[in-house]
């Protein structure tokens, strides 16, 4: 049979559905939704300072003022979360990071500050100490640098419950710590926090494409690195362990970060758990499509939708992302 006659005898034909983008939309197998959106955002000391991110451009570092304001766009946009991170100044450092659990810091005053404003909004909390920490890393370390576990959960756990006395909705655990989940969750439940979330980053990768954030709230460790303690990249099997683990010490979500390097990984976790899983857009993914699309070599917005959606795809519930604001503006 010649290739001619073949092709005339298809009954096969995908193209069909493939003919309009009433028929495209029609079949659409992912769809990407403004309920699938967690927006990041810096809160920083002082007052009317709204600090672009150099590394990433869009971002800011919002005093609380001027956070309380953006915050109010988000919650008009549809978006249903932020997750917030905080730059706070050299003096408060210390080595144990114990600003972290201060009944009055940045972050337990900018919680209680949104939830009276927009309590709608759900408002997810970062446990871990790099923020906090003289030395950058996320826990307290022993003479030789190596990072103390066991003595780190103890202050995550007080850290969480600040944070869920200010009005936290969820907390999510950062640190890549052994068994901080269970610790922070029977914490959280001792002070009357039940109805408090646990979004774990479970599979958090030692990743090279973390440097804008690390540059957002100048938190690069001051020496060594944190491959003792964030998982190796050329590991799989590994990232399927952690996550059961924290599922069983009581997770409500779990995170896979960073994305698009991982989308086998999100998709792994997906097919082995009945719970909501996260994926963190980075900002060095961010940065990347910022980048390319000012140097005109991308369409921006076509590569971001396409990035989301391939995220999605993945297996992604959820998606922590840059781009959440845009994303929204785009799908109304």
């Amino acid at each position: 049979m010649s290739t001619s006659s073949y092709v005339l005898d298809l009954i096969q034909r995908p193209r069909r559905l493939r003919r309009n983008e009433s028929l495209r939309r029609m079949v659409r197998e992912t769809e990407l939704s403004v309920n699938d959106l967690i927006y990041p955002m810096f809160v920083t000391e002082g007052e009317n300072q709204k600090i672009e991110v150099a590394s990433m451009p869009g971002c800011y570092r919002f005093s609380l003022d001027l956070l309380l304001k953006e915050v109010a766009e988000i919650a008009a946009l549809g978006i249903p979360a932020i997750a917030l991170f905080p730059v706070i100044s050299e003096s408060k450092k210390d080595e144990t990071g114990s600003e972290s659990y201060n009944p009055k810091g940045l972050v337990q005053e900018t919680v209680a500050a949104i939830k009276a404003q927009t309590p709608e909004l759900v408002v997810i909390t970062d446990v871990a100490l790099d923020p906090f920490t003289s030395h950058g890393h996320d826990g307290l370390l022993d003479e030789s640098g190596y990072i103390l576990n066991d003595e780190t959960v103890e202050v995550l756990s007080k850290m969480a419950v600040s944070q869920a006395r200010a009005g936290a909705d969820m907390v999510a655990p950062s640190d890549m710590m052994d068994g901080r989940i269970g610790a922070i969750r029977q914490a959280l439940d001792t002070e009357g926090f039940t109805n408090v979330g646990i979004l774990a980053y479970s599979a958090k990768y030692a990743s090279a494409y973390y440097g804008p954030f690390r540059d957002a709230l100048d938190s690069a460790p001051k020496s060594g690195d944190k491959k003792t303690y964030q998982m190796d990249p050329a590991n799989a099997i590994e990232a399927i362990k952690e996550v059961e683990l924290d599922i069983a010490e009581g997770a409500d979500i779990v995170m896979v970060k960073p994305a698009l390097p991982y989308l086998d990984i999100i998709r792994q976790i997906r097919d082995v758990t009945e719970v909501p899983v996260a994926a963190y857009n980075v900002s060095g993914e961010y940065a990347m499509i910022k980048a390319a699309g000012e140097k005109g070599w991308i369409d921006e917005k076509k590569v971001m939708l396409e990035t989301l959606v391939s995220i999605k795809r993945a297996g992604a519930t959820l998606i922590l992302t840059y781009f959440a604001k845009e994303v929204a503006l785009l799908l109304q």
